[in-house]
């Protein structure tokens, strides 16, 4: 039953609100689509400096509500969206959240990270009494939401607002943890018992997602592969110990897609509509994307590769650059988008120099742009060290660019490997994360390319597939229910 189920989601970002990757397009996306299901939902989230400058009005819901910090009592105002259409809720206190950024500049992390997301996970409790809001569920996302689980066991147990709520914490990337200085711990207002083994200490710091993992109720990552892989050696960035004692609590669920957004046949970024039916838009948008990043219109009968990633070791990058030399010889255009490490950026900045016509270039947020590369691409590269779950793929896979994807996570749950022999499959899968199988995989895509009647139907089976956030939107009420019946956890 959905009925009166109220669940309250704890996050650091969302869609259209404040945005650093996959996480804000989740927020986005699946508390409207549990609304149609039946579920109460709302939503507490920062009220950073980007969403107090933006576009959309906002008005005052609670004022001069009380955080704590160390145990010191610190006011805060709650402000929504004016429309009233949206669940969002935003903790305003400019000292920890007015800021150019939401975690840190390039050259690292804010200095005060503990404090932010302390008094953020804190600011639960005021939260709660003030709109008179009880969740049957509280659902935390990553290290910066993780210690409401904490709170909840160990300061919160007798709070007539929190009572029997239950907590699920989702990873979306075990990669990103919230380490700190020990000397800290006192800012977290819990008692140094705490700070050991089987609590917040990971080799003498202090970690505020293992302090999740510890308390949740139920623990989930965004793909069931991605699940299993963190509770090994080799992905677990050495939680996989303790994730591994969890291990009857912890579920992989994908991540959906926004087909109101993601949708060639109905997007508006794109110059022109396509589909299953009507494949013809296709080329316009390529043409359109060649022009975008200056690419030789002699090349236009090529396939031309498209990339919209974070420029980091984690999403490969390395193979990228390894395989550029022999791209650039056999005359295949790559075009790529994004921002991350420095050094990426001079170093493809540097590498577009040396090829003009053939690599384009664009260090930056644009998600015009994003779309033209999904749209207007014949294939799309995701050659990722890990991947807990992906959203590029599932992108590339409804405009029919056929994505090339290491076997990890979540691109190893949903790209299907290519059969020519038998015209199935939507994508060009290799294990090994090295330069030597990457290029077989895009090679292998290249040979399907040339046969025009196989690559139509390798387009034709991507675009059918079916990755809206419904099916994952039930299968989070589906574990909710099971939270709130006390079969989990």
């Amino acid at each position: 039953m959905t009925d009166n189920l109220k669940v309250l989601m704890v996050a650091s970002e969302a869609v259209p609100f404040a945005k650093t990757g996959g996480l804000a397009d989740v927020i986005g996306a699946l508390p409207g689509v549990l609304k149609d299901l039946g579920v109460e939902v709302k939503v507490l989230m920062p009220y950073y400096g980007m969403i107090k400058q933006g576009k959309i009005p906002m008005t005052c819901a609670a004022e001069n509500l009380e955080g704590l910090v160390g145990g010191r009592p610190l006011s805060f105002n709650l402000v929504t969206p004016a429309a009233g259409e949206m669940p969002f809720y935003f903790v305003e206190r400019d000292e920890f959240y007015e800021r150019s950024q939401l975690y840190g500049k390039p050259t690292g992390d804010y200095f005060d990270n503990l404090e932010r997301f302390s008094f953020f996970s804190s600011t639960v409790l005021p939260f709660c009494r003030a709109l008179a809001f009880q969740p049957d569920i509280i659902h935390v996302h990553d290290w910066q939401a993780s210690l409401v689980p904490v709170y909840l066991n160990h300061r919160w147990q007798e709070e007539p607002a929190l009572a029997g709520a239950r907590t699920l914490l989702t990873i979306h990337n075990l990669g990103y943890q919230g380490l700190f200085d020990k000397d800290k711990f006192p800012l977290l207002g819990l008692d140094w018992s705490l700070f050991c083994m089987d609590g917040l200490e990971f080799y003498d710091r202090i970690n505020f997602l293992k302090g999740g993992i510890v308390c949740a109720h139920a623990i989930n990552t965004v793909s069931r592969t991605y699940s299993q892989e963190i509770q090994t050696s080799e992905h677990g960035f050495r939680l996989d110990g303790v994730l591994r004692t969890r291990a009857d609590a912890l579920f992989g669920i994908l991540n959906g897609v926004d087909y109101n957004i993601w949708n060639p046949e109905v997007d508006r970024l794109i110059p022109a509509n396509f589909g299953p039916d009507k494949l013809e838009g296709k080329a316009v948008n390529k043409r359109a994307l060649m022009e975008a990043f200056n690419l030789s219109p002699l090349l236009e009968q090529s396939p031309i590769l498209g990339v919209v990633s974070r420029l980091a070791d984690q999403k490969g990058f390395d193979l990228v650059v390894a395989v550029l030399p022999e791209l650039m010889a056999r005359d295949i255009p790559l075009v790529i988008l994004g921002t991350g490490e420095k050094h990426y950026h001079d170093l493809l900045t540097a590498e577009a120099r040396k090829y003009p016509g053939k690599l384009g270039v664009k260090i930056a947020f644009d998600d015009g742009l994003a779309h033209l590369i999904e749209a207007g691409a014949d294939m799309f590269l995701m050659p990722s060290r890990y991947e807990p779950g992906g959203l590029n793929q599932l992108y590339s896979l409804k405009y029919g660019t056929i994505p090339i994807v290491r076997a990890t996570g979540g691109l190893a749950d949903t790209v299907m490997p290519v059969d020519p022999a038998k015209g199935a499959g939507t994508g060009f899968l290799f294990v090994e994360p090295d330069a030597a199988h990457f290029i077989k995989a895009i090679n292998a895509a290249a040979a399907a390319f040339a046969d025009k009647a196989l690559w139509r139907k390798i387009m034709l089976n991507a675009m059918t597939q079916d990755f809206s956030w419904e099916s994952s939107a039930k299968s989070y009420l589906n574990l909710y229910q099971r939270l709130a019946a006390g079969e989990v956890g």
